[in-house]
């Protein structure tokens, strides 16, 4: 007769592992985007900033980087937006690209990151780095073309 092993401790689920988000930015744009992402939806663990200042040094760019991506890395990739294709941000963020782990996103947008905030975990990289493009393109509009102009009063 074979004895069932009851184990006393009851398995924990895997953990959530969301893929992570670093907003890389000239000066301080990329807390101010998190913050005012953070006041709509709360608090967004999985996203971080970094910030290029207008003199680093390329190899402390990188280097803060690395730490940015170290801290919401979870195993599922780190997407990397930045402010604006050809600036600093995205040329030291592409050197990243090489790490099948990595994307960059550039045109970095408030509608791309509360999109990044609701992401899911079965959501692989190449699907939320689809999403955020998408997003940060929709929340673009001409106002005047969408919505009625006051009438003038006079």
């Amino acid at each position: 007769m074979k004895m069932k092993v009851i184990d006393s401790q009851p398995s924990k689920p895997d953990p959530v592992r969301l893929v992570g988000g670093v907003i890389v930015t000239h000066g301080h744009l990329a807390s101010e985007f998190i913050a005012a992402a953070e006041m709509i939806v709360g608090p967004i663990p999985h996203v971080t900033p970094a910030s290029i200042d207008w003199h680093d040094d390329i190899d402390v760019a990188r280097q803060e980087l690395e730490r940015a991506i170290a801290r919401v890395s979870q195993g599922s990739g780190v997407l990397l937006l930045t402010d604006m294709f050809g600036g600093a941000p995205t040329d030291i963020a592409s050197m990243f690209l090489g790490d099948s782990g990595i994307e960059v996103v550039t045109g970095v947008n408030l509608p791309m990151i509360l999109k990044l905030a609701e992401a899911q975990p079965e959501q692989s990289l190449t699907e939320v780095a689809q999403r955020i493009r998408d997003s940060g393109k929709d929340g673009i509009h001409l106002a005047g073309e969408l919505l009625a102009r006051p009438a003038k009063s006079g």
